[in-house]
């Protein structure tokens, strides 16, 4: 189970405030209005931004002070962090060790990882020869190989297509079923959000509030949320 105490995070003068719990194996949602405070939540989480008040827990054990290397989170931002003068190999292998000095056993994870997400034969490519989607693949090759039971998701596949964004976020479904990680996952999409998660997290002028069934909630939001919805649900 994940935790968030009387949490106050940080992001320069704009703060955060969390008091909640989300069980472990849920693929949730962070919804609300542009600048409400989703991207500084799960920052907050990965340990990029500092929790000023409170606490984070991870099956009990405290992360708040922790570093963002030494925490059970992966992270997969917007524009994927891709490393152009890289391979799709080597881009992968950062997941595992930053100097990149990998030893057999890790070659093989890169290689398995790459190959779940349907890029095997395409190692030694750099990032400019793949499509917008092979690189999102790529990008979440490399939280694969980490395996790591925290999975947090900053609109990875905004840029994306429709059907290339589907067929992403069903490939994070399938993962995440497979592994049993923890998927939080910033959304401006209520579609998205129905599409693969099972409870929302609702953020509205830097108070996340509790987790809630997603069907429910969007079936009969709040009026904060309504409101950011309009016709949308």
């Amino acid at each position: 189970m994940l935790r968030l105490e009387n949490a106050i995070i940080r992001n320069g003068p704009f703060n955060v405030t969390a008091n909640l719990a989300i069980e472990s194996g849920h693929r949730i949602a962070v919804i609300g209005p542009s600048g409400a405070g989703k991207s500084t939540l799960i920052e907050g989480i990965a340990g990029f931004l500092p929790v000023t008040q409170g606490r984070i827990l991870w099956r009990d054990q405290d992360m708040t002070t922790a570093a963002p290397g030494k925490r059970p989170v992966a992270m997969l931002f917007q524009d994927g962090n891709l490393f152009p003068h890289l391979t799709i190999a080597e881009n992968v292998g950062l997941g595992l060790r930053p100097d990149l000095r990998l030893n057999g056993e890790q070659k093989a994870r890169v290689s398995d990882a790459l190959a779940r997400v349907d890029l095997e034969g395409k190692e030694a490519r750099k990032p400019a020869e793949l499509s917008g989607g092979q690189q999102s693949r790529a990008a979440l090759a490399r939280v694969l190989v980490q395996a790591r039971p925290l999975l947090l998701l900053d609109e990875p596949f905004a840029a994306l297509g429709p059907a290339l964004k589907h067929a992403m976020l069903d490939l994070v479904t399938e993962l995440s079923a497979e592994t049993g990680a923890t998927v939080l996952m910033v959304s401006h999409d209520p579609a998205d959000a129905r599409r693969i998660t099972d409870q929302i997290i609702l953020v509205d002028e830097g108070v996340a509030l509790a987790p809630q069934e997603t069907g429910p909630l969007l079936d009969n939001p709040p009026a904060a949320l309504r409101a950011y919805l309009g016709g949308t649900g």
